[in-house]
Order: C-alpha cells, then structure tokens, then sequence
C-alpha cells in the first residue's frame, strides 16, 4: 500500500507538470523581450490599483468569514485574525491544489482554538455561496453578452450533443448515484462502532454546526452585501488591469465581464493556483474579443503574475503574523 505522504507527493507532482506543461505549451512562442517591452509599456497606475483592489477583497473574506464563526467554538476571531488566514490559505493553493481550505482552517485552530470541523462547515458555506454567485455571475455575463458568450460557449463544449448525452445515459446517472448512497450507508451501518468512523461522525457534527451558522447569522444583511460586493471587487480587479494596456483599453464592461468569467472558470482547475488553465482561458476570450495571440496571452500572464506576487507577498506577511500569535499562545512552561 501506497505511504499517504508518497501519494499526495505524486497527486502534487503531476497537477504541478500538467500546469507547467499547459503554461509552456501556451508561451513557448512568445519571445521574452516581447514580454519585457508589454510589461515596461503598460500603465502601472491601474495594474497597482487593481492589486490595492484586489487586497481589499482579501479583507473583505476576512471579515466576511467572522460573521460565520461561532465565538463559543474558541477565542474570538477578529477580522485580521480571519484575514491572514485567508492570506495563508491563499498561498497554501500555490503550493498544493485546494490546500487553503484546510490550511486556513488549521491556523485559526492553532491561534483561536476553533475547532477545525467548525471552521471547515463554514469555508462549505462561503464555497456555496461563492459557486451561486459564480454562476449568477455567468448567467449576468449571458445577458450582457449573449450572442458572443453563446458563441465562445458551443467552441468550448458542443452544448446540444452533451445535452443528449446526458440524457441518453439519465436512468445509469441516477442508478449509479443512488447504488453510491446505498454502499455508503451500509458502511456507516455495518461499522459504525469502529473508532475511525465515530470520529468520523464527531467532525461531521462540528462540520454540521458550522453550517447551521448561517441560520444564525448576527448580520445577514452584512454577509450577503459582501458577499456581492467581493465579486464586484474581482470584476473591478479585472476591469483596471484592462485599462492599463493598449490593447485592451477600450473592451467594454460586458467585454471584460467575460474575462473574468472565464478567468474564475481557469482558477477552478485542480492545478497549482491556476496556472496555466487560467492563462489559457483568458488568452481564449482575449482573441475572440480581437485581441492578438500574443497580447492576450501577455495580458493574462501580467494579471496572474500580479495575483500571484500579492499572494506570495501577502501570504508570507500573514504567515509570520499567525506563527508569531501561535508562539505567544502557547502556555508557559513552569
């Protein structure tokens, strides 16, 4: 049997190959010095801008996050506290695909003494409520750009052949699912003495109580206006990046709301922060839009390089900050 630690090596191994190999597929014909010339040429007013945007959005999780913890759960989570742990979770997706989620989740478990199944029922939340925005996001880019976003859709998937498919193959889809409820059930039931299922059961209580919270929010009202308005932050942080090259100025709002549709859909991928799934969706909806081949794949290089020095940046920053309150919360020794 496979060591846990080897497997996940090797998961981490070949997400980060197949984004490197995608990242140089799409840019080995792009000359350096084109690169350089594009970077000096662009208005770094907006590009700087967009990653004060950007960090905006950063706090506003955070503090959207506070509104989602239970204080009797462990000590009180402030808004900075939520903020760097963000940040950290941020750079932890850089380094393993879908890591941030636990690693966020551990740091104020560290810190605050919040219990990790807690805070993990209320990352389910947030990822629910950002995956509702996402596609009211897609339908609004839908609306605003119909005809391109229907066309660029049946380039990326034929829409009428899957349909048929799925639909030929319905009555195995819903057998399959329902033969997958029925073995886990059994399980459950068959050892549900079993230490290891007990504990199963026990973080998926606390992970229950995290999600409970919603109903209990102190500030509703609070959560859902951030909630819109950290997708505005990424339509904003997209749109000035726009403004600082030449050759994406003049893309309209719609224009640059499709971009970032796309955009979210690369970071999606189980890759290492996106890279190369991004790039190559961005670069996409860039040439259709009229852009160059090789403005558009400069374009989206720039954005995510920005993205990811902030987080780098940032993450570390946060980081040192967490590892400091862990060392000056632990108990001193007698």
């Amino acid at each position: 049997m496979i060591n846990p630690r080897i497997k996940q090596a090797i998961q981490i191994s070949i997400s980060l190959v197949i984004a490197v190999w995608i990242f140089w597929f799409l840019y080995k014909d792009i000359e350096f010095e084109s690169l350089v010339n594009q970077v000096l040429s662009s208005n770094w007013a907006w590009i700087g801008l967009s990653m004060l945007i950007a960090l905006g959005g950063y706090w506003l999780r955070g503090w959207r996050w506070t509104l989602l913890i239970t204080e009797s759960e462990g000590r009180k989570v402030t808004t900075s506290d939520a903020y760097h742990a963000v940040m950290v979770g941020y750079l932890a997706n850089l380094l393993v695909p879908r890591a941030g989620e636990v690693a966020r989740c551990g740091i104020l478990n560290r810190t605050n003494g919040q219990s990790v199944g807690h805070l993990l029922g209320t990352v389910i939340i947030e990822r629910t409520i950002d995956l509702v925005f996402m596609m009211a996001t897609i339908f609004l880019a839908f609306v605003v750009e119909n005809q391109l976003f229907v066309s660029l859709a049946n380039q990326l998937v034929n829409l009428e052949s899957l349909g048929e498919l799925a639909l030929r193959n319905l009555p195995i889809l819903i057998g399959g699912g329902l033969i997958f409820v029925l073995v886990i059930y059994f399980l459950l039931q068959r050892f549900r003495d079993h230490g290891f299922i007990q504990k199963i059961q026990h973080f998926l209580r606390e992970m229950y109580s995290g999600i409970k919270g919603i109903s209990k929010l102190k500030n509703p009202a609070g959560f859902w206006i951030s909630s819109i308005v950290i997708w505005v932050i990424y339509f904003l942080t997209m749109y000035t990046v726009s403004l600082g090259f030449q050759s994406t100025a003049n893309l309209s709002p719609g224009e640059v709301l499709l971009v970032m549709v796309m955009g979210s859909i690369g970071m999606i991928a189980p890759v290492q922060g996106g890279i190369g799934t991004f790039h190559a969706l961005v670069a996409f909806i860039l040439i259709q839009l009229g852009i160059s081949e090789q403005d558009g794949k400069i374009f989206a290089a720039i954005i995510h390089g920005t993205q990811v020095i902030l987080v780098l940046a940032g993450g570390f920053v946060s980081w040192l900050v967490m590892m400091q309150k862990q060392v000056g919360n632990k108990p001193n020794k007698a």
